[in-house]
């Protein structure tokens, strides 16, 4: 093992197992490895800490990382365990500790036996053999499955797979994504299918809403095994589970299965889905998909599972409702009544995160029905943000009030699809007539924005006033804050002040630099990362965050918030560490922050009070001319933090700069939020005025006050 995963199972940072590899003479010596990457033997660790009575720190999970990578160095996998955990989650918590205390053979004879019990319900699963060398892990996945849960070990065991394999594009579906997409499928479906299922999510997602037979195949062998190990420990009593492993658009593992629903959040952009050997497969019902449309291959291939009637929802990118390459088989899917409903979602609701993905919802038409007359868009795009500590804006999407809009809209849709009002700004029914068109564009804002002429004038001149108001009291706030000057000239010349850099300060004890190890913190949950779910989490504060003055969207597993994530406290002062764009570069922690990890990219400064004004550094470690002396880069400036200069003043005068630090920072957010209204408000009247809701006041009603351009201000101030 690494020196780094001695920290973690002892619980200290590495600087700590440095120490202790120097100091100590009885430290266990390198058992391989080099000599700038010594690696140890577990086992001899583990004995050393017990001797000085240092308890580890590890979770259960954790452990099973460690003994796991120590398997993998040996070049052993992990999927044969994934059948271990499906055995050891059929045993109470008081077997599972017994079979942890028996002798390596004992256990071993006991972990083969119990792994071909279930070896039917894992696809294409080799006979599982362990041996005495498999020791370690095995007991550590007994304790981790009775400590921690069997998904807990389940998610372990992919997450290693898929870290050391070639499939760096596997993602997981969010939980409430799944279950949106799940609640989109009208009544309790008994049979459903995901063709490219990954960890199972959206599948199990369908048992909520009353599935009993769910099958599943996917091309990773790992995740199909996962799949199936998951949704048997998790479907209800008497459900079936059938999950196999290959290509579904090449290889399809139920060739004559139909179904009640079809939930699939495909591969995107692949070039290679077979193009060539399938240019005559009888799915093709809707037109043969181009090369660059393999998202509408996947349509296709959900549409001739269903039974008639029977419906599928898609999670795909928004390409697809646009490009011209697939204009001909969404004009053919709209002709013919299957496509009922295309919703956009906010960015951030799954990877890849900065783009806005689409729902499609699709019904295999009845033959004795007539055809659709109408497509219901949905667009949610307008609700990308959450509530977060504080009011503070953040990039997580708020499921609920998304949900809510999107279930709302489809299920009156459903009950008289040709009857549907508009939701001004959300929702709109659009006729099959103006669909077919020389583009067959289904982009919804693209739809829904024609509803706005359908809005009630009252509504929207009542919204137009109210961001008014808004903009009004944030404009009254700026000047406010603008009117008052804590400044003052300093004299005929510029005042001169004796400095330190930060590092001086921090070996003199003035204040304490912190960071976050870069590889600890991961973003919001993804299909992100490796396809894995560690259990829980705690909210990050990012670099991200503090240019956008959001609260924390970071996120950090329980299990790695050691001392190498510290926690942020009230005064600290954040800075981010890559400088560049838009936004603040620097935060005085308040209440909202207190409590929360420090994510990626910030570095933390936490000065003694005594010493040092939280506000005073916080403006003069934010300053332009410090920052460019200690970064370095062109476009995008690295920070180095040691070598920022701080102004050495008496506490009482450094309160008075940090008094007007904090007014300027006052300043700037106002005037960002008075930008955001300013900005609410022209959209608001001038979509009212296009739409025909609002009307322009007469002359006598009021004059436009004349402002100078841009130029004509640039000139005068050069005069002056």
């Amino acid at each position: 093992m690494t020196a780094a995963e001695i920290s973690r199972i002892a619980g200290v940072t590495r600087a700590t197992v440095s120490n202790w590899r120097r100091r100590h003479e009885d430290f266990p010596a390198p058992s391989g490895g080099t000599d700038s990457s010594p690696l140890y033997d577990l086992e001899k660790i583990r004995a050393w800490l017990a001797s000085r009575g240092q308890r580890t720190a590890a979770t259960p999970s954790g452990e099973l990382r460690t003994t796991l990578r120590l398997r993998e160095r040996v070049g052993t996998g992990t999927s044969d365990l994934l059948l271990l955990v499906l055995a050891a989650a059929r045993h109470p918590a008081d077997d599972l500790t017994g079979l942890h205390a028996r002798s390596d053979t004992d256990l071993v004879k006991q972990a083969n036996d119990a792994a071909a019990e279930v070896a039917d319900v894992v696809p294409d699963t080799a006979p599982v053999r362990f041996t005495d060398a498999d020791a370690p892990v095995l007991r550590a996945l007994l304790l981790c499955v009775r400590d921690e849960g069997a998904q807990t070990a389940l998610g372990v065991l992919a997450d290693r797979e898929l870290e050391d394999s070639a499939a760096s594009g596997a993602y997981r579906t969010p939980a409430p994504l799944a279950d949106l997409l799940a609640r989109l499928v009208p009544g309790s479906p008994a049979r459903v299918l995901d063709p490219a299922c990954g960890s199972g999510t959206l599948l199990s997602a369908a048992t909520a809403i009353g599935a009993r037979e769910l099958y599943g195949q996917d091309s990773l062998p790992v995740q199909a095994r996962r799949t199936a190990v998951g949704l048997t420990l998790t479907a209800q009593e008497g459900a079936a589970v059938t999950v196999r492993t290959g290509d579904s658009l090449r290889a399809d593992a139920f060739p004559d299965l139909t179904v009640d629903a079809v939930l699939c959040n495909p591969p995107y952009g692949d070039r290679d889905w077979g193009h060539d050997e399938l240019a005559y497969d009888p799915r093709w019902a809707y037109g043969f998909p181009p090369r660059a449309e393999s998202e509408l291959a996947w349509v296709q291939h959900a549409l001739a599972h269903l039974e008639p009637g029977g419906h599928a929802v898609l999670l795909l990118p928004p390409a697809t409702a646009s490009r011209s390459s697939g204009r001909r088989i969404r004009a053919e899917l709209i002709r013919s009544g299957a496509l009922r409903a295309v919703v956009a979602l906010p960015p951030g609701a799954a990877i890849p995160l900065h783009i806005g993905l689409q729902v499609w919802v699709l019904q295999r038409p009845q033959p004795s029905w007539p055809a659709h007359q109408t497509v219901l868009f949905v667009d949610t795009t307008g609700e990308p943000t959450a509530p977060q500590r504080g009011g503070s804006r953040a990039g997580a999407v708020d499921w609920t009030r998304v949900t809510e809009q999107i279930l709302f809209a489809w299920k009156i849709y459903i009950k008289e699809p040709n009857a549907f009002e508009p939701q001004a700004g959300v929702a709109r029914a659009a006729s099959v007539v103006d669909l077919l068109d020389e583009v067959v564009d289904v982009t919804p804002a693209r739809q829904v924005r024609a509803s706005q002429t359908d809005m009630d004038p009252r509504e929207l001149a009542d919204q137009a006033v109210t961001a008014r108001e808004a903009l009004t009291e944030a404009t009254r706030s700026v000047a406010s804050l603008a009117a008052t000057e804590p400044w003052s000239a300093a004299g005929a010349s510029a005042r001169q002040w004796r400095s330190a850099t930060v590092s001086d300060l921090a070996r003199g004890g003035a204040l304490k630099v912190l960071r976050t190890t870069p590889a600890a913190p991961r973003q919001a949950d993804g299909e992100g990362g490796p396809d894995v779910d560690s259990g829980a989490t705690r909210p990050a504060l990012t670099g991200d965050d503090i240019a956008r003055g959001s609260g924390p969207t970071g996120r950090i597993d329980d299990a790695q918030a050691t001392e190498q994530v510290p926690e942020i406290a009230v005064g600290d002062v954040l800075v981010r560490g890559l400088i560049g764009g838009r936004g603040p570069v620097a935060r005085v922690a308040g209440e909202d922050e207190a409590g929360v990890l420090l994510g990626p990219n910030v570095h933390l400064f936490r000065p003694d009070p005594a010493r040092l004004d939280s506000w005073f550094l916080h403006g003069f470690l934010g300053s332009e001319a410090n920052l460019a002396g200690a970064s370095t880069g062109s476009s995008t400036l690295h920070l180095s933090p040691g070598r920022l200069r701080v102004p050495l003043l008496p506490l009482e005068e450094q309160r008075r700069y940090g008094k007007a630090f904090r007014h300027v920072a006052a300043l700037r957010e106002q005037a960002r939020r008075a930008e955001e209204f300013a900005e609410r408000t022209a959209r608001l009247v001038a979509d009212g005025l296009t739409g025909g809701q609002l009307v322009p006041s007469g002359p006598e009603t009021f004059e436009l006050p004349l402002t100078p351009s841009v130029p004509a201000l640039e000139g005068k101030r050069k005069k002056s």
